[in-house]
């Protein structure tokens, strides 16, 4: 499924159904136009208060990721975010300072970062994954 939810982990859920969702779609597993479920229907699965489900799809919306239609219910959107480069890399380099945080406190060295962030990428490709946006450019 294209959702796994950690209830003990520290990250909250509905930023946990926003990633999965992001992730699902990036992997092909997710569709453009396919529909996902209403919001009452992915709390019943999941256990997941409905508030926080919508919460999720909220900003899944605000970034362009889903669309809603009232009354034919919530599809993953053609991929239509426009950004410039400028700002793609400022998105980027401020989600490896994160990585580059908790590599720290994991006393990772830079060696192995680098290793790990070079076998995610072979992996990404490896699995015909992200051939629009990590086209080896």
């Amino acid at each position: 499924m294209w959702f796994d939810i950690d209830q003990r982990s520290s990250v909250p859920i509905y930023q946990q159904l926003v990633e999965g969702v992001k992730e699902a779609v990036a992997r092909g597993v997710l569709a453009v136009g396919e529909k996902l479920p209403s919001v009452r229907e992915l709390a019943a699965r999941t256990a997941v208060n409905p508030n926080t489900i919508a919460k999720a799809y909220q900003e899944l919306e605000r970034e362009g990721i889903i669309e809603t239609f009232r009354g034919r219910g919530t599809f993953v959107a053609a991929r239509k975010i426009q950004v410039d480069g400028e700002e793609k890399k400022r998105v980027i380099r401020e989600m490896l300072r994160r990585v580059l945080v908790e590599a720290y406190y994991l006393d990772l060295s830079q060696e192995e970062l680098l290793s790990l962030l070079e076998e995610a990428v072979r992996e990404w490709h490896r699995e015909g994954r992200g051939k629009q946006c990590l086209n080896g450019r």
